[in-house]
């Protein structure tokens, strides 16, 4: 937001304070100011006339001039093509500053020159900021004869002396998007009075008009329109003029300049059709529109559905909030207008402005929120402005598409609460006083206030807190005391951080790198997952279609990170991230795990464990037993991801509840990706933090022996090896502590349906060292009970 101080103080009275004082209390009271802008710089300007010219002896363009400033004539080289003699002329004399330096009294070419005829782009005013007939476009200004030679006010009476500061404006303040916003604003924090126009019902004139205003969008609930017959074009006056160079925007004419300057005053942007550009005075908002459109730039635009067009006759002749149509603007033979106010989802507004590109003052304000009442009150102002300063007649009635249904919002606080909240003891008088200052209209109860708050804060004032945020700012923050926040929390962790914690020490320790990796992707890596929650939610507005979806798994983001590591040369891949996932209606949090070449390796022994399906679903299993989840509690299905191996990838289960899924990534899309051979988890950690936990117990070692058995059975292809283990678990009694698979055969020997499955059985007692007796009646029972359930043979 450009805030001129000079438009600002004449509607509040900064006469007292310096540039410097009022950035102080603006900076106090919550705004950032980023730049300090002046327009128009040179502190020794006088008007001066040139009363002789002549061409440099030794130059073809530079020219010797005698140029009388009242006080004195000077000998002055100058190298403008249009100077000339009886001109008269800015001079810049010697100690001047100016942007491009100091003016020194020196020699051109042989010749004394003592001072500088300016432009005004020598003087600090930016091109796009002149009009499209100065001469300062291509040379020196040339003043007119409302200039007396030796006057030294050149800039102020022209209209380019001024300070902007260039204000950061947040998301919950629209209202300080415009000129009389930021004025109460100002008026409230230096407790002054605010002197804005008196403008309102302005609008509330007309004779009848067959003029007629729909909308088919729901993006645009208000639309407001007014027909002016008749009007005068011409320049603008030279105030108004001035204030919107303040703010960058070029001056046109005097019905353009009035639609942009109430735009700047009120914060509602307008929009003025030519009358005869619309012939059929019908105007309706649709948002179905998909063709390619003129602007008001000249430039063609692909419209997409969804984007607000304004139409008349089925046609478009306007962009909705961002920009007008070229058909159908302000030409020198205008004589009527329709004036258009309307109100737009900001949304939408947005992501039309954002994908075309189009930044425009207009949209940047749409893009914040206005406020419920801005449409009617800035019809109400261009009216006023139309009759004033462009003889407007043949005036209609406003016509409107829906109607604004805004009521006053009241909210709430007690002064105990306030003074809790803050550590400060306040008074009621001093609160009253400050709610007085933003025009909230506070009540008073004993211990409570109550305030209406005005339409214009009614973005952001809806909570009692909201009160006690302007009470604090609009009263001095160096004042308020260093207090301890009265916390009623204990300082430990959560079970959901605990588990975090966990979960990182344990891969960190197995030499895992944990991942951070973006949130948003694209369409195409959303439909690419393994373990997704639901519909990825689309933003409203995305930085661009790459970064489009919020993602429900992490798949492609794990996949990403592994496809960079191989394109820099790092083989040995081994990942995790712990992150959030989001769908329509439903978040979880996630554990994912990329895997790919060694896990480690002795390249002196020529030792390496290579990265398999077992490889990571063994650091998986651990990882679970670290947390408290024995493996008897886990088990694993075929699963058929598409994304994943056919044969190389399974459900993983925790108390028969869908915890993760791991895998291979499949060939192909590892190739997509340029990688190797990958492997992949991902698991539900809302489950984990669900679910009870075993108390993960230390143990001492077991002082007796354990006693090793090999069983070899032969069983059907379709038996899967752990069934054969949990059998064994649960025949084989306290005494065998564990059963490992150490060989699948199926081959020469063995039938075509049929399998040989070698098991390792360790049998272990903590009490007693086993006797062989023990040991062996465990094992029949064990290879009994593979026989009744599995008909197992033994080899």
């Amino acid at each position: 937001m450009k805030l001129s101080l000079k438009w600002l103080s004449s509607l509040v009275d900064l006469s007292d304070l310096s540039t410097e004082e009022i950035i102080s209390k603006m900076l106090k009271a919550g705004f950032e100011i980023e730049e300090v802008n002046q327009i128009g710089v040179g502190d020794k300007l006088v008007v001066g006339k040139v009363i002789e010219c002549e061409d440099h002896p030794d130059s073809d363009h530079l020219h010797i001039t005698k140029t009388d400033i009242g006080s004195e004539v000077l000998d002055i080289v100058c190298g403008a093509s249009n100077c000339r003699e009886g001109l008269k002329v800015i001079v810049a004399l010697e100690g001047c500053q100016l942007p491009l330096g100091t003016i020194k009294k020196s020699k051109i070419r042989g010749v004394e020159s003592n001072g500088m005829l300016c432009s005004l782009k020598e003087l600090g005013i930016s091109e796009d900021l002149l009009q499209e007939d100065s001469a300062s476009h291509n040379g020196i200004e040339e003043l007119n004869d409302e200039f007396e030679i030796g006057e030294t006010n050149i800039l102020e009476k022209l209209g380019y002396k001024d300070t902007v500061l260039e204000v950061s404006i947040y998301a919950n303040r629209p209202d300080c998007l415009s000129m009389f916003g930021m004025a109460k604003e100002m008026a409230a924090i230096l407790d002054r009075k605010c002197n804005l126009p008196d403008y309102e019902g302005s609008s509330d004139i007309g004779e009848k008009t067959e003029l007629k205003v729909n909308s088919k969008s729901e993006n645009c609930p208000i639309y407001m329109g007014k027909i002016i017959n008749k009007l005068t074009l011409k320049e603008s006056p030279l105030w108004l003029q001035e204030r919107l160079r303040s703010n960058g925007i070029k001056v046109i004419n005097n019905l353009v300049d009035i639609s942009n300057y109430v735009m700047l005053e009120t914060g509602q942007p307008l929009h003025f059709f030519d009358l005869k550009a619309i012939p059929n005075k019908e105007i309706t908002v649709i948002d179905d529109y998909e063709k390619e459109y003129t602007a008001l730039d000249g430039i063609s635009y692909k419209i997409e559905k969804g984007d607000l067009i304004i139409s008349s006759n089925n046609q478009p002749i306007a962009i909705g909030g961002v920009m007008g149509g070229d058909g159908s603007k302000i030409l020198e033979d205008t004589t009527g207008i329709i004036i258009e106010s309307a109100s737009f989802n900001y949304a939408q507004i947005r992501r039309t402005a954002n994908r075309l590109g189009l930044q425009t003052e207009a949209a940047m304000r749409f893009a914040k929120g206005l406020e419920p009442l801005a449409q009617k009150r800035a019809m109400d102002r261009a009216v006023q402005l139309l009759i004033e300063y462009a003889d407007a007649e043949g005036i209609e009635e406003t016509v409107s598409y829906g109607k604004c249904e805004y009521q006053e919002v009241e909210v709430k606080e007690t002064l105990s609460h306030l003074n809790q909240l803050i550590g400060k003891e306040y008074k009621m008088d001093e609160v009253v006083s400050i709610m007085n200052r933003l025009d909230f209209k506070p009540e008073v109860d004993g211990d409570s206030f109550s305030v209406k708050v005005p339409s214009y804060r009614a973005n952001d004032i809806k909570i009692r807190e909201d009160l006690d945020e302007e009470i604090i700012r609009l009263s001095d923050f160096d004042d308020l005391p260093a207090t301890l926040p009265n916390l009623q929390t204990i300082g430990e962790l959560s079970k959901q951080q605990t588990l975090r914690r966990n979960i990182l020490d344990y891969l960190t320790n197995q030499g895992l790198h944990e991942a951070i990796t973006y949130t948003l992707r694209s369409k195409e890596e959303i439909d690419t997952s393994a373990l997704s929650i639901g519909e990825a939610i689309e933003l409203a507005s995305p930085l661009s279609d790459a970064r489009r979806y919020i993602r429900a798994d992490l798949f492609s983001s794990l996949l990403e990170a592994s496809s960079y590591n191989r394109a820099h040369s790092n083989e040995d891949c081994f990942l995790f991230e712990i992150s959030q996932v989001y769908a329509q209606d439903n978040q979880q949090e996630h554990l994912a795990l990329i895997a790919s070449g060694n896990l480690n390796e002795n390249k002196l022994r020529h030792e390496k464990v290579k990265v398999d399906f077992y490889v990571l679903k063994g650091i998986v299993y651990g990882l679970l037993e670290r947390l408290g989840f024995n493996s008897k509690r886990l088990s694993l299905e075929v699963s058929d991801n598409e994304n994943l191996h056919p044969y190389r990838q399974a459900k993983l289960f925790l108390d028969k509840k869908d915890l993760g899924i791991i895998g291979q990534i499949h060939p192909t899309l590892a190739k997509k990706n340029k990688i190797n051979e990958t492997y992949y988890c991902e698991l539900n950690l809302d489950l984990l933090n669900e679910s009870k936990v075993a108390e993960v117990k230390a143990k001492e070692i077991n002082k007796y022996p354990t006693v090793n058995r090999d069983l070899a059975i032969i069983v059907d292809r379709d038996i899967e090896a752990a069934s054969l283990i949990k059998s064994c678990l649960k025949s084989g009694g306290n005494i065998l502590q564990s059963v490992k698979v150490f060989d699948i055969y199926q081959g020469e020997g063995i039938a075509n349906d049929k399998k040989s499955v070698a098991l390792s059985l360790d049998f272990e007692s903590n009490q007693r060292t086993l006797t062989t007796q023990e040991v062996q009646e465990a094992f029949d029972k064990i290879v009994s009970n593979l026989n009744k359930e599995f008909n197992a043979e033994m080899r």
